[in-house]
């Protein structure tokens, strides 16, 4: 029997694989393998989404005005060129389908986040990997890629799973270089962690080839509800509005983030603690011989002396109820990636990590 074919490019992807959740025969897990914010949504956001639950017969908005309304306020941006997505990733998608196609190619660094590549293979367009330079982005290295059938350059500031980011000179020497034909995005899913980071704000407010993402999935706690949003000049704004769902987010998303975005408070107080614990548990592992790259994100990148003693560590802590997230398929087989969780749990992880490298295997 004859099987009808997929688009060219579906067949090579490997599908997107997230963090594990639970471990067979181990009960009361502390999952630090997705990034998540371990003090989950502000009050005011988890009472949105209560209320919500009577409009459950009525369609959402299709044009998401008042969370555009709401992250430009917060944000300082033009409402009219922000677009949400369910999470980021649509966003991502939404480019790679409107901008590259077969015969095209999108450039994504080799440590870059899976998705840059899913979503170029998911359009026909050859993904294009390249170097960084020790875990860091590296503006020649995408540079020197560039071709006449370059379309998009993807890259994460701060990176999903290094946690290192390069800083704003740096960002626009790279929009500065690209050629007028390729557009940079700026995937900013991390960049609240960051103190005084606008995640590209103003280089997409200066330049015609520059388009932000963020998400409402880390620091505010919504990873369950899917809310994204990105931030370009009207013209790709435009572009991507024409092919993006009409009721892509529910009514619940879109108070919730809402309301999400307009708690600042709780934002602070999120980020400061994930400054704390953060420094706390890379210095831990570092007293352990576990050494990392300075993170600016919500996850440290714990570096072993191989493969096999990163695969040893992280067998030792799923037995231990702590679950981390391997990055081989990262290009990173030597290391894991830990989410930075409530006190308990970074205090749990760094004794188990200790016992681990004191020999107990």
């Amino acid at each position: 029997m004859t099987k009808i074919k997929p688009q060219p490019g579906i067949l090579d992807i490997s599908p997107y694989v997230g963090g594990s959740s639970k471990v067979d025969g181990v009960e009361n897990v502390v999952k630090l393998s997705s990034n998540e914010n371990p003090f989950g949504p502000s009050e005011a956001a988890k009472e949105a989404f209560r209320k919500a639950g009577f409009d459950l017969h009525r369609y959402p908005s299709t044009g998401h005005e008042k969370l555009r309304e709401a992250i430009g306020e917060v944000h300082g941006l033009d409402a009219d060129r922000v677009i949400c997505g369910v999470g980021s990733d649509e966003i991502l998608s939404l480019l790679c389908q409107a901008y590259a196609g077969p015969g095209d190619e999108v450039i994504h660094t080799e440590h870059g986040f899976a998705i840059y590549k899913i979503s170029a293979q998911a359009n026909g367009a050859t993904p294009v990997e390249v170097p960084e330079r020790e875990r860091v982005t590296d503006v020649d290295a995408i540079l020197a890629a560039c071709t006449k059938n370059t379309k998009l350059v993807f890259i994460a500031n701060p990176n999903n799973p290094t946690g290192t980011m390069i800083g704003e000179a740096e960002l626009a020497r790279l929009a500065d270089r690209l050629p007028k034909h390729v557009l940079l995005v700026v995937d900013g899913a991390y960049a609240e962690y960051v103190e005084h980071y606008d995640g590209g704000a103003a280089l997409v407010d200066m330049r015609d080839n520059v388009v932000m993402t963020r998400t409402f999935s880390k620091l505010y706690g919504l990873g369950g509800l899917r809310v994204g949003w990105g931030y370009g000049p009207a013209h790709v704004i435009d572009v991507l509005n024409r092919i993006r769902g009409p009721f892509n987010l529910s009514t619940a998303a879109l108070v919730t983030a809402e309301a999400a975005v307009r708690d600042t408070e709780w934002a602070a107080k999120c980020r400061a603690d994930n400054t704390r614990l953060r420094a706390w548990l890379a210095e831990a592992l570092a007293e352990k011989g576990v050494p990392s790259d300075t993170s600016t994100a919500n996850f440290i990148l714990a570096r072993f002396a191989s493969r096999e003693e990163a695969e040893a560590c992280d067998d030792y802590l799923k037995s231990e109820g702590l679950i981390v997230r391997r990055v081989a398929g990262y290009n990173l087989p030597h290391c894991l990636r830990i989410t930075v969780g409530d006190e308990p749990s970074c205090r749990r992880v760094a004794h188990a990590i200790g016992q681990f490298k004191e020999g107990a295997r």
